[in-house]
């Protein structure tokens, strides 16, 4: 007789665990962090350049950086994105940290564990094109 009830307990308990498993909460809105606005991505700029590899590209080991270039990966297109036809130098600098960023990648950089050489200069590319990016967003989208 226990042995029915353990068996139709742990059946009901299956069930209700599989109803359960369909439901994952609720469903984000929005652009999951993506900057939607330009005072939006002028705070994500602000954060990026407050790394150490934007700061100091030449002192880092590029492997160190990898996460950083990785969370700058969208950044080109979301400024392209906000900058629309109206502002070409703002598509132009981004269109540089773009091409920085394929270079850090395209040196597979994310491995290379000694400062110098081709990286380094990707790394220093990378932080000059952001400090660009970063200036004409805040002169020409955020103050208008």
């Amino acid at each position: 007789m226990r042995t029915w009830k353990a068996l139709i307990t742990l059946g009901a308990l299956a069930l209700v665990l599989a109803g359960c498993s369909n439901e994952a909460g609720p469903t984000p809105k929005g652009g999951a962090g993506q900057a939607e606005t330009p005072y939006a991505l002028s705070v994500k700029l602000n954060a990026l350049t407050a790394d150490t590899c934007f700061r100091d590209p030449a002192g880092q080991t590029p492997r160190g950086c990898g996460k950083y270039v990785t969370e700058l990966g969208s950044t080109p297109g979301l400024v392209r994105e906000q900058a629309g036809p109206k502002h070409p130098d703002l598509v132009a600098a981004a269109n540089g940290l773009e091409k920085a960023i394929g270079d850090y990648r395209g040196g597979h950089c994310d491995a290379v564990a000694d400062p110098g050489g081709a990286c380094t200069t990707a790394l220093t590319a990378i932080a000059d094109n952001l400090r660009s990016v970063k200036q004409l967003v805040d002169t020409q989208l955020v103050t208008g």
